[in-house]
């Protein structure tokens, strides 16, 4: 993957742009806070196609910052070298260059180093330690650590040495160029949570929510997935799995399927909490049923009824017409989490092998195999 393109903006020179909507999609009921946001990329020469994710650097939350700066008794003047050793004013480089929401082990190593109480930390830095470390992170921030143990004392200069570099965050672009024009539409669960005593956010989530809008531009640059295309012949169909905010690349990949009359059929699995909530573009999809652009939509709402049903269920229970399509050439797309939801989705693609197929579960690890060398079978997972 890259960044490369004719626009002089990249990953090291993202382009400043604007956030022109940020609405919610989740409604009264819901448990989340999923929004669409639209950027404006007018003047960028950026290009994008379908397929790729949208790179935006967040900012932290200034309230955090502040936090921080009077449990160290700082005043955020005081110059220090930045993540990318540029100097620059700590509360600046505290808000735009560093994490703040993960303590390092390099944090914690000089913590247990300063506070006689914390020598603990210590054993964390061992790599034997990896799950203990982790168990201790889940949810602190770099000011947690600090407030357990309040005889650490840095200097400026010493506190932004033990801090990561903030990375840029990447989100599947839910538009298509060919609908919005110099646009490019997002869609995102917001991060939200309560730990140890304190509210916690997600960086770029809640900048997008919460601070974007304010700060007047949102640094931005597109990176390319090249694996993660239309069909390249427009009569092949395609299936499509976007469980959440997985739905994004879809909603794009239907937007420039209709906008090119693309005559391969389309099939989409979504699924959320609730249908009267959770339902996203729901008008837009339910119009492009209407028109035929999709054709055949399947839901899967796993608080609709006593029972949970995914989008994995929803698969199993048409596996003779996936398995059809699947023989005619379809190409199948996945899109979402990663650890759980894709992993469920594979295990049902190899028993809709079996069973619509009539393969034994090893003829079906080769069928499904033989998708993935042929790129009929996409993964957008993280």
């Amino acid at each position: 993957m890259s960044t490369d393109g004719a626009s002089l903006y990249s990953r090291k020179n993202p382009f400043p742009a604007t956030l022109t909507v940020n609405r919610k999609l989740t409604g009264e009921g819901s448990e989340k806070d999923t929004r669409h946001f639209e950027i404006s990329l007018a003047g960028s020469g950026l290009d994008y196609e379908v397929g790729d994710s949208l790179g935006v650097f967040p900012t932290n939350e200034p309230e955090l910052v502040e936090k921080l700066l009077e449990r160290l008794g700082f005043s955020g003047d005081e110059v220090v070298p930045n993540a990318d050793k540029v100097p620059m004013p700590l509360r600046e480089a505290l808000l735009k260059s560093f994490v703040i929401t993960a303590p390092d082990k390099k944090l914690l190593g000089a913590i247990a180093e300063k506070d006689s109480s914390a020598t603990f930390l210590k054993d964390f830095l061992d790599p034997a330690f990896k799950t203990s470390l982790e168990d201790y992170l889940w949810g602190r921030d770099v000011l947690d650590p600090l407030l357990e143990f309040s005889a650490a004392q840095f200097t400026p200069e010493e506190f932004a040495g033990c801090l990561r570099k903030l990375q840029p965050r990447l989100y599947s672009i839910s538009s298509s160029r060919r609908v919005v024009g110099e646009n490019v539409h997002l869609t995102v669960a917001v991060v939200r949570y309560e730990s140890h005593g304190r509210r916690r956010a997600g960086v770029a989530s809640s900048f997008l929510a919460e601070r974007a809008g304010d700060e007047g531009a949102v640094p931005v640059f597109y990176h390319t997935a090249k694996h993660f295309r239309v069909p390249e012949d427009p009569a092949t169909s395609m299936i499509m799995v976007g469980p959440g905010t997985g739905i994004a690349p879809f909603r794009a990949m239907l937007q420039e399927r209709a906008a090119t009359g693309a005559t391969g059929k389309n099939w989409l699995f979504f699924g959320e909490q609730r249908s009267s909530s959770d339902f996203f573009y729901r008008d837009e999809f339910e119009r492009y049923q209407a028109e035929g652009v999709l054709t055949k939509f399947d839901t899967a709402f796993s608080r609709d009824q006593d029972f949970k049903i995914y989008v994995q269920h929803r698969i199993l229970e048409n596996a003779t017409a996936l398995y059809d399509w699947f023989e005619n050439g379809a190409i199948f797309y996945i899109c979402g989490d990663a650890s759980r939801m894709a992993k469920d989705v594979d295990a049902a693609l190899h028993q809709v092998v079996e069973k619509a197929g009539g393969k034994t579960p090893e003829q079906a690890i080769e069928y499904i195999d033989a998708l993935k060398k042929a790129k009929r079978y996409r993964k957008d997972v993280y």
